[in-house]
């Protein structure tokens, strides 16, 4: 394959089935909070002889819906194969996974600058088991080794080395999770999901350099921006890039080399006799497809055409499931524009604010649906809604009873804001004399000082305009 671009990205990203059990076996997936280490296994998940992998019908379901999902080819069988390598984490030293026949073939996933990033496969296989370095990766004697997670099912999704930019390539992860979520195939709260990166640059004749298990999609831009920079001032400086597998250190914002790049060759792939092909009928295919929900990119058009609302408010609503769940729930109640509008910015600000994700998010789209009602219908100002939702999110109550006891309603009366407005001018004959100089900060001044008088309760719009009217006379 010959390339032209500066830099050329290629992910393979991992994310674990949210299945009940293991891949190959009956042990929980899910880890618990109370488990000891090595104690979640059983023969199988341990490589013990003479044990026999079962297939986990449920995860191939899950594997087939991120397929369809992605628009991938999907094959007609499913046929498993051992991948050779010595390594702690492998207790029978060889990874059930795919590689002769994979599961599902060129897709694709649509970027929101309209490029395609091609999906070269999407195959099935087992994770390994959790190795843990007590003083760090490099840094440690010894090394301990945990088989609760080792047979966990893992669907690996493979990329066309289509991505240029380290933003494109955090863009793709995004975008792939958002996709995985509203499969439900995936819990961000009891599943993994990292990505190994596939880096070049034409500087070193596109020599390829693999990143290995970066997690987070702030992450993966981190680690390929630095690689980028070791590798080019490597070849500015005379030196030569070397194919090869490099870890990523978050704490140092570094990456590090761990070993020679493998080739596939190295891997002895053979087909495993212990696990039948299985077969992927169209009627089976034809079920899932069925019964696939609508995606985030599909909602994202929807909510453009049936709501009106900007195209910059629909991506960002439809790229959280729960987001769009709440929107769709409150545009039936207030105005889709205002609805967009609120819980893309001050919804989410007020999250952020308080490290609070939607698993942790007490308040539903009733107390939303009150709070946005009242604004509405301007029966309290914006300002005072923004305090409410501080509020709510901390503990949720009636919005209508809380306004009304602590009266917070709007001051809607046009002769009072007209009165204030007067003995405001009245008051502050500089400030006045200030404005019709051509100073806004004057302006500005006198509304705030009505704004002070109605404690916040009118609209700001209607007090300028009443203010204007007052200083023109």
């Amino acid at each position: 394959m010959s390339f032209s671009t500066e830099t050329v990205i290629g992910m393979e990203i991992h994310a674990e089935l949210k299945t009940k059990t293991k891949l190959f076996c009956s042990c929980s997936r899910e880890a618990n909070e109370f488990e000891k280490p090595n104690t979640r296994t059983c023969p199988v998940c341990l490589g013990h002889p003479g044990s026999k992998p079962v297939l986990n019908r449920k995860a191939v379901e899950y594997a087939i819906r991120v397929c369809l999902a992605t628009g991938c080819a999907i094959s007609p069988a499913l046929i498993f194969s051992r991948k050779s390598y010595f390594y702690p984490d492998l207790a029978k030293n060889y990874q059930i996974s795919q590689y002769e026949q994979p599961l599902g073939t060129k897709g694709s996933l649509s970027l929101d600058s309209g490029k395609e990033i091609g999906i070269t496969r999407v195959h099935m296989e087992e994770d390994p088991a959790s190795l843990v370095h007590p003083a760090g990766v490099g840094g440690s004697s010894s090394v301990l080794v945990d088989y609760n997670r080792s047979g966990n099912p893992l669907c690996e999704i493979v990329t066309e080395p289509d991505l240029e930019t380290p933003d494109e390539a955090r863009e793709f992860l995004k975008k792939l999770t958002s996709i995985l979520n509203y499969l439900d195939v995936f819990d961000a709260d009891s599943c993994i999901i990292k990505a190994d990166a596939n880096i070049s640059i034409k500087g070193s004749g596109y020599t390829r350099v693999e990143i290995k298990n970066i997690t987070g999609y702030k992450e993966v831009e981190r680690a390929l921006r630095y690689e980028i920079t070791r590798q080019r001032q490597e070849v500015s400086s005379g030196g030569r890039i070397i194919q090869e597998t490099r870890g990523w250190d978050a704490d140092k914002g570094l990456t590090f080399r761990m070993r020679t790049k493998e080739t596939e060759d190295d891997y002895g792939y053979i087909i495993d006799p212990d696990l039948t092909a299985t077969a992927i009928s169209a009627p089976w295919v034809r079920r899932i497809k069925e019964g696939l929900p609508e995606l985030a990119h599909e909602k994202e058009t929807r909510y453009v055409l049936e709501h009106k609302i900007s195209i910059e408010d629909a991506r960002v609503i439809a790229a959280e499931k729960d987001l769009a769940r709440l929107f769709e729930k409150v545009a039936e109640k207030v105005s889709p524009i205002l609805a967009a509008r609120w819980l893309r910015r001050e919804l989410v600000r007020v999250m952020n604010y308080s490290k609070i994700d939607f698993s942790g998010l007490k308040i539903d789209e009733k107390h939303l649906s009150d709070l946005l009602t009242l604004v509405e219908q301007k029966r309290i100002t914006e300002k005072t809604a923004q305090k409410l939702m501080e509020q709510l999110i901390k503990e949720p109550f009636d919005v209508h009873e809380h306004v009304e006891k602590n009266g917070l309603a709007s001051v809607n009366d046009d002769g009072a804001i007209e009165e204030a407005c007067s003995q405001t001018i009245n008051a502050n004959p500089q400030a006045v004399s200030e404005y019709k100089a051509g100073s806004e900060k004057a302006l500005n001044f006198l509304i705030g000082q009505v704004m002070r008088q109605t404690k916040g309760k009118a609209d700001p719009k209607i007090i300028r305009e009443k203010m204007l009217a007052g200083l023109d006379h």
